[in-house]
């Protein structure tokens, strides 16, 4: 007995042993084979951290469990900065009988804790999750066809957010904490799937109109599924939104093109709290208090086809029935709420939807509310509506728990509508509306003094239905704040031509209204007065006759300060006027402050009518601005930092629907690392073009005038072209501020003295607003009258290689140099030069991205070579050469300029150079010797030259797919917020660098 107890307990063992031992000793074959399936199938960077994957039989028994944590999968372009996917923990189960002895494991179940989901379809349909190789590429790249066996039959989800962007079909999801899990035969062409799902919807826009916002969904159900006629039927399941319960049956298929579908809804908690939670506003942490009566029933079926042209026949219904919420801690309730709501569609045509409320009513606290509603189709919008109700807003507070905010006044609503509306024979619904808030008065904590006297008196007529009877008169409308007073009246009629006539009149202090109704992300206060008259009409607008719309009086501002999440420079306005009339407005006075830099400006605008009323009108002015300071650079970066060395700057896009010349004089500007002082010239802003003429200033110890032009009406490929007379500007400190010249004349960084210039450029800006160096064009002369070159590794190295002198330094005196640059290659054309004793002529090119390749051709007398070039000459001929006998000697440039390669053209060493010199000039033919150097020089300078078009294309590319993104931004930004909304979405940060290769193992 106890031997056999003793083989049992060594079999148990040796079991157990081997079920920890199986997961390391199969680890290996199963992280290789997930390697080649990655590489063979995902076309995307896969990053994970071979440590943290771990295999387990006990986890999941009798399954292999294999576990990875921290995986991402980031696209290739033009998604390479997206995450696709990124997962806290991944597990898969494997059969262990396919580990053990078949070729291939058998997936069996996926398991996902914690993660984010980022899906991106672009304008064009592009989509980020198109991360599998063509066909025709895997068939390419594969040796055999995948044999990785899947059998999944349980799938488990928990924690994951979800992103879906879809820009060309105009809609926008974000799904927060999803949790999921279904079981089935998911191999089988038919099964049954039972799933269980929860999740938070914080965001659902579609055409840019927002469905759900931060509602709470719940589901579980009987899922079958059809794969072979892609059919999906809904089995008993209970469904819930917020509190509200409610059932689905029927079922969705995609046979084709086309979706059917045969759906019932039906709520299954009939209590009117449950239909309450929808509410926006409502459902928060103290829901769960309120005090609630009254019932509710909802039914709803959806039936037919979906394509582009046709849309299911529905019906959808809900009845409230003496509903009744209570905040606990307040008096007191809304009640006798009771609503009949039907919308039905019985054809195919989504505009024949009907809706229908024959009644509504409900009670906020004594004041009754009641009203009715029916809209026949979408075509005719043949309807019948009314709304009646009085509201005492003295007991909103004691309804609704609004904090820090005492209300007053009592607001009157009684108003009609009945008829149809056909703009062709200019009928609208008979209207017969009145609105009046008497004697409002609205009061904060954060404020001490009321907004009272707040007074509203309008109604809305239309006796007979025609356009031409149709008129809203707001007679009254005004409130007074601490003794100042806004009062205004206007009045519109005639439906077709709209023609008004308003005015209003007096001051509001804005940091007081502000402190009433706080905006979040702003901060502004300053005083404004007005007393501004209008009256026109639509119809002169749309004939664009602006000179019949007669808008008059006075506007003025003062110590005005507005700051804004997205305006956080600042911008302070201590005084402005301007008075307005048919033609014009006259700005007389405007002294401002633009995040640090002191602004001034007179002038006029005109067409200002068109320009607000009309689809494409131009804002035409003239202006003078002055200013002592201006720093340009801190409206060109989103930091806002003071220290100019943090800013980056970027490209400005211009409005094209402004037209203005501007007179621009300032003491000193900041733009980047240049300081420009007594700036001046004249501006013009037209179709989204900035243009300058007869600009000037002073900076660098010289002048710069300029004309030109900065045009990003491209956005990715913004464009500038300039014509700059440059006279006395430091070389060295010019050589400091531009970077072309860092890039095409680096010799400038051991120059002394100063330079003149006529320069006409053009080309790109990049990203940073800065001249995109492979775009330039441009040609011009340099001159410069005196200057010293020193501690140059160029004079080094020639000053080594030909022995002729022991220098470091270079004195040079009346240097024109003639320059073209094409696609950003310097073409520097032959000219003259002394350097040393010896005349030299030197032509060459540098190249953007820093290459330099230069010829110079020096004359040297013989005697500057010493007995060398005697013993040499007379070898030859049998006498010595004279001492003042030109020897020609031709010197390559090459590399770049800090590290430069200096060879000898026609000779590899001095003394077979003198030796060809010698016999040439002998022979007579010193002169085409220099010839075939500067032969040979330009067949290289051609090849280089291709080399860097080659280049340059690239490059311009690269920066415009660059811009391309910043262009996408204020799309992107939809996406940030949801991101924000979804805690802890993206928590991880991905490498910014990623490797081009398809799978990425971090190893250790």
């Amino acid at each position: 007995m106890k031997k056999t107890l003793l083989i049992i307990l060594g079999i148990i063992v040796f079991l157990f042993a081997a079920a920890i031992a199986v997961p390391f000793i199969f680890k290996d074959k199963i992280i290789a084979r997930i390697d080649r399936e990655i590489a063979e199938t995902v076309n995307a960077k896969v990053i994970y951290d071979i440590d943290n994957i771990s295999l387990s039989l006990f986890r999941r028994f009798p399954n292999v469990s294999a576990r990875i944590r921290d995986l991402d999968i980031v696209g290739n372009a033009p998604f390479e900065r997206d995450t696709l996917v990124s997962l806290q923990e991944l597990a898969v189960d494997f059969n262990l009988r396919s580990v053990l002895f078949d070729d291939y494991p058998t997936l069996t179940g996926v398991h996902l804790n914690g993660g984010d989901l980022y899906i991106k379809v672009l304008e064009d349909g592009t989509a980020n999750y198109d991360i599998t190789y063509p066909s025709e590429e895997v068939v390419q790249e594969k040796t055999a066809e995948s044999s990785f066996k899947i059998g999944v039959d349980k799938i488990e989800i928990s924690n994951l957010n979800v992103v879906y962007d879809d820009r060309q079909l105009n809609y926008f999801m974000a799904l927060g904490g999803i949790n999921a899990k279904g079981t089935g035969e998911f191999t089988a062409d038919v099964y049954d799937l039972p799933i269980e799902i929860e999740a938070l919807i914080a965001d659902v826009t579609y055409e840019n109109v927002n469905y759900l916002s931060n509602k709470t969904f719940k589901g579980n159900t009987l899922l079958n599924i059809d794969l072979e006629n892609m059919k999906f039927t809904l089995g008993d399941g209970d469904f819930q939104l917020n509190d509200f319960i409610f059932g689905l049956s029927g079922y969705l298929a995609i046979p084709g093109e086309d979706i059917e579908m045969d759906v019932s809804m039906d709520g299954k908690d009939n209590e009117f709290k449950s239909i309450l939670s929808l509410v926006p506003g409502i459902y928060t942490e103290s829901f769960s208090s309120l005090k609630t009566s009254g019932s509710m029933d909802f039914h709803g079926k959806i039936k037919g086809i979906y394509n582009e042209e046709k849309t299911p026949t529905f019906d959808i219904s809900l009845k409230i029935d003496e509903g009744m919420f209570q905040y606990p801690d307040l008096p007191r309730p809304v009640q006798n709420v009771n609503l009949d709501l039907q919308v039905l569609n019985e054809t195919d045509n989504i505009n024949n939807t009907s809706v229908n409320i024959p009644a509504f009513n409900l009670d906020f606290g004594s004041n009754p509310i009641s009203g009715k509603l029916y809209l026949s189709d979408l075509v005719s919008y043949t309807m019948d509506a009314a709304l009646k109700g009085k509201l005492n807003l003295d007991e909103i507070t004691s309804i609704f728990p609004v904090e820090g905010l005492e209300l007053k006044g009592n607001l009157d609503v009684d108003a009609t509508a009945k008829g149809r509306y056909d703009s062709a024979a200019g009928i609208i619904p008979a209207l017969n509306a009145k609105l009046l808030l008497a004697n409002g008065y609205v009061k904060s904590a954060d404020y001490p003094a009321p907004i009272e006297k707040l007074n509203v008196n309008a109604s809305v007529q239309n006796p007979n239905g025609s356009m031409m009877d149709f008129l809203v008169d707001l007679s009254r409308f005004g409130f007074e704040l601490e003794g100042e007073a806004i009062n205004g009246n206007m009045k519109i009629r005639d439906f077709d031509k709209l023609i008004w006539e308003g005015t209003v009149k007096g001051g509001v202090d804005l940091k007081k209204i502000l402190a009433i109704f706080p905006m979040e992300g702003m901060e502004m206060e300053g005083r404004i007065n007005a007393d501004i008259s209008t009256k026109g009409s639509y119809a002169a607008v749309e004939a664009k006759n602006y000179n019949q719309l007669e808008t008059q009086g006075e506007l003025e501002m003062k110590n005005f300060r507005y700051v804004a999440d997205d305006l956080p420079q600042k911008v302070e306005i201590s005084t402005a006027k301007a008075s307005f009339n048919p033609s014009n407005i006259q700005l007389s006075e405007f002294d401002s402050k633009l995040g640090s830099s002191p602004l001034q400006a007179t002038g006029s605008l005109t067409n200002y009518m068109e320009y607000i009323l009309g689809e494409n009108g131009i804002l035409k002015g003239q202006l003078s601005l002055t200013s002592n300071s201006f720093n340009v650079n801190e409206w060109m970066s989103e930091s806002t930092s003071s220290d100019t060395a943090s800013f980056e700057l970027s490209v400005i896009e211009l409005p094209k629907n402004i037209d203005f010349s501007m007179s621009v004089a300032a003491s000193k500007v900041l733009y980047d690392n240049l300081d420009l002082k007594e700036v001046k010239g004249n501006m013009s802003l037209k179709e989204g073009v900035l243009s300058f003429s007869n600009a000037s200033m002073k900076t660098m110890g010289g002048t710069i005038a300029m004309d030109g032009s900065y045009d990003p009406r491209d956005i990715t490929a913004p464009l500038f072209n300039f014509k700059l007379n440059i006279a006395e500007l430091s070389i060295s400190e010019a050589f400091k501020s531009f970077n072309t010249i860092k890039a095409f004349a680096p010799i400038a960084q051991n120059l002394t003295g100063k330079f003149n210039s006529n320069l006409n450029f053009s080309g790109k800006l990049g990203a940073d607003m800065m001249p995109l160096l492979s775009s330039l064009n441009g040609e011009g002369l340099l001159k410069v009258a005196e200057t010293a070159l020193k501690d140059s590794k160029i004079l080094e190295g020639i000053t080594s290689l030909t022995k002729l002198k022991d220098a470091n330094s270079l004195q040079l005196k009346n240097i024109s140099i003639p320059i073209s640059i094409d696609n950003g290659v310097m073409d520097v054309k032959p000219f003259d030069v002394k350097l040393w004793d010896y005349q030299a002529k030197v032509q060459g090119t540098a190249g953007f991205d820093g290459s330099i390749n230069y010829l110079v051709n020096m004359q040297i007398p013989a005697g500057k070579f010493g007995s060398q070039a005697n013993s040499l000459l007379a070898s030859i001929t049998g006498t010595a050469a004279d001492e003042n006998t030109s020897i020609p000697l031709a010197l390559n440039l090459s590399g770049t300029y800090n590290s430069p390669k200096i060879a000898l053209a026609g000779g590899n060493s001095i003394e077979s150079l003198l030796t060809n010199a010698l016999k040439a000039r002998v022979s007579g033919e010193a002169e085409g010797l220099q010839n075939k150097a500067t032969e040979q020089f330009n067949a290289a300078q051609d090849s280089m030259k291709q080399v860097l078009k080659n280049k340059s294309a690239m490059a311009q590319d690269s920066t415009k797919k660059e811009l391309e993104k910043q262009a996408d931004v204020a799309k992107d930004k939809a996406v940030d917020e949801a991101k924000k909304m979804l805690k802890g979405f993206f928590p991880k940060s991905t490498p910014t660098a990623k490797p081009d290769s398809t799978s990425v193992k971090k190893d250790q």
